[in-house]
Formats: C-alpha cells, sequence, structure tokens
C-alpha cells in the first residue's frame, strides 16, 4: 500500500510541476507565476502569445492602488499605449478566485474585451470574482516566488499622470516576461 500510495504521489507531484510557469523580471525583483493553463486555456494562451513576442519588454506596471492591486502589460514607460491584438473571450467563470498574489486580466466594461493588461492582486478582491457583479476578472495564474516583490510595489508613492490617476511615482518596469 505504501508504494501505492507513493507512486501516486509522485503523479501527483509530477503534474504540478509542469504546469506552465513565468517569470516577470522587474526593476524592482523577479516575480515568478504559475500559470492555470488547464482552468484558464484561452487567458493562458493569449498571455504566452504576448510573453512570447516579446510585448512585455519595458512595459510597465502603470496603475499601483495600495490595498487592491497592481495593473500592467499595456504601456510604455513615457505612458504610451502599446498596440495589441484583438480582445479574447471571457473565462471568468473557471471556478477560479482574485485571491492575494493571483494574476487576473484587466479589461473593459465588457467582459469580452481582455488583451494584453493584467493585474496582480495585493489582497483577497472576492468583489472582482465572478458573480459578485454579473462578470467578474479572470484569473489565470499565481504569484509561486517574490510575493516580497508584489508587497514593495504595493508600497510605493503614486502620481496622476495626464488622464491616469494611481501612476507610479518611480517607474515600475516590466524588463522581461519569459518563460520557466
Amino acid at each position: 500500500m505504501k508504494h501505492f500510495i507513493t507512486f501516486w504521489l509522485l503523479i501527483f507531484v509530477s503534474l504540478q510541476i509542469n504546469a506552465t510557469q513565468v517569470s516577470i523580471i522587474t526593476n524592482m525583483g523577479n516575480i515568478d507565476v504559475e500559470l492555470y493553463d488547464d482552468k484558464a486555456p484561452i487567458t493562458v494562451k493569449n498571455f504566452l502569445d504576448y510573453v512570447d513576442s516579446d510585448f512585455y519588454d519595458e512595459t510597465i506596471f502603470h496603475r499601483i492602488i495600495a490595498g487592491f492591486m497592481a495593473q500592467g502589460g499595456g504601456f510604455t514607460t513615457d505612458m504610451g499605449r502599446k498596440p495589441t491584438k484583438s480582445s479574447i473571450s471571457y473565462e471568468g467563470e473557471n471556478g477560479l478566485s482574485n485571491d492575494r498574489g493571483t494574476l487576473a486580466m484587466a479589461r473593459t466594461s465588457n467582459p469580452d474585451s481582455a488583451t494584453s493588461q493584467f493585474f496582480i492582486n495585493f489582497v483577497h478582491n472576492t468583489n472582482l470574482n465572478h458573480g459578485a457583479h454579473k462578470a467578474g476578472y479572470a484569473v489565470f495564474g499565481k504569484v509561486i516566488h517574490g510575493m516580497n516583490i508584489v508587497d514593495e510595489i504595493a508600497s510605493q508613492a503614486t502620481k496622476s499622470v495626464g488622464p491616469y490617476r494611481d501612476v507610479p511615482v518611480t517607474p515600475i518596469v516590466i524588463e522581461q516576461i519569459v518563460r520557466l
């Protein structure tokens, strides 16, 4: 019986190891993320298409709200908006919650409007889950290393830049996102 349990434990661990992982390399440190390929396949594929095309290189976390989240993946350091691909279908009904350390897609009021921008939840944001107010925000990954960096990002001072509020005073640059 012991060997049987060990066998299944090894299978379970190997399945967990095979989950896609990326590192968000920032000027403040690295944030390693495990993606939920099985629960959010459209969203993960979209995100990885941007990763593989180097789209996120030299973008910024352009919106930081303490006690809430950090949003990035769409603007350059001069607050120029990067052109994106077409939007994707909403996957917020996947059973995943906007918990502390999870990544979700940013979007407009249209649930099917997510493109490249994503956010990292600083806290449990249950109000962003599907059903809280109809469509929520589709979670597609979680931080597995580097929450100390996320917490440091959360503490940054912000300002307004033109029409944009909550912009970090000192730019938080996503130098690159790479697959691990």
